[in-house]
């Protein structure tokens, strides 16, 4: 055996193995991210009950967690399901509109540069408008069906949808626009492989805030002028002083609103695998 044949094996003998990364189950990784979030809900809930039943504190002001769950088994059929279904589909259309709205407006606004300085500051001036006074305006135009609910869905989330989608598209490195120039692309081919895969993160930023908007924005158009829906619900149930079908109504649009901002998630690891978000769903 020559002498650089032992030396080879004498390294491959000395050289460490890499060590197997072993696979963490899907309970282990949520209880990870989210076990202290899990843990401090649970304490916030007994503490509730505890001060409910501790101090006395009638139903009619504030209803108690085991009373809230009371409610949606004993109100789930007569008045929380009937009015769910008219409440999602409002959110789940107008951020719908929202979505393309947003990102076909971030589009051309990046593409065509004197267009995006004529129409950004009117953009922005327009959120100084609250929802809160323009829900009445749009009922009145649009009547008291589901369109003027879309309306103020759509409008809510626009914002976050297209500032989000036109900074990513600014934002993208120069470097890559550059060596593709250099391969004789063409604008649409930079645009394509280049830009929009570049701003995806940020569009999918700003349709996580979109989402989470998109239940208040129902609950305004369903204040101003509705007989279904959730929002009319609690307007409703309040004279009555049911607060924990209140409470109740409340939930589910917090889980409206959470399915909605998981399924923008899902979406985002979908079609952007390499953005590690870490414990961010």
């Amino acid at each position: 055996m020559s002498a650089k044949a032992s030396e080879e094996r004498t390294a491959d003998v000395m050289t460490p193995e890499p060590p197997v990364r072993k696979r963490t189950s899907g309970f282990v990784r949520f209880w990870r991210n989210y076990g202290l979030a899990v843990l401090f809900i649970i304490a916030m809930l007994v503490i509730w009950e505890l001060w409910i039943r501790i101090f006395d504190v009638p139903k009619y002001l504030l209803a108690s967690p085991s009373g809230i769950w009371n409610s949606l088994q004993k109100d789930w059929s007569r008045y929380l399901e009937p009015n769910l279904w008219p409440t999602l589909g409002e959110i789940l259309i107008g951020f719908g509109i929202s979505v393309v709205a947003g990102v076909g407006l971030a589009i051309v606004l990046h593409l065509f540069a004197p267009l995006r300085r004529a129409v950004y500051p009117i953009l922005i001036g327009s959120q100084t408008i609250p929802i809160v006074v323009l829900a009445p305006v749009l009922v009145i135009l649009l009547g008291y069906g589901l369109l003027p609910k879309v309306a103020i869905v759509a409008l809510i989330c626009f914002f976050p949808i297209v500032v989000n989608g036109l900074d990513g598209l600014r934002l993208v490195d120069d470097d890559f626009i550059a060596m593709m120039r250099t391969l004789d692309a063409t604008r649409w081919s930079i645009f394509r492989k280049v830009e929009f895969p570049g701003a995806l993160p940020s569009i999918f930023s700003g349709m996580r805030i979109a989402a989470t908007f998109a239940a208040i924005g129902a609950i305004f158009g369903e204040w101003s002028g509705s007989s279904e829906g959730l929002g009319y619900l609690i307007q409703a149930s309040t004279p009555n002083l049911q607060t924990a079908r209140i409470f109740a109504a409340i939930l589910l649009l917090t889980l409206i609103a959470m399915a909605l901002f998981g399924l923008v998630s899902l979406l985002e690891r979908i079609f952007c695998p390499w953005v590690s978000r870490g414990g961010v769903l």
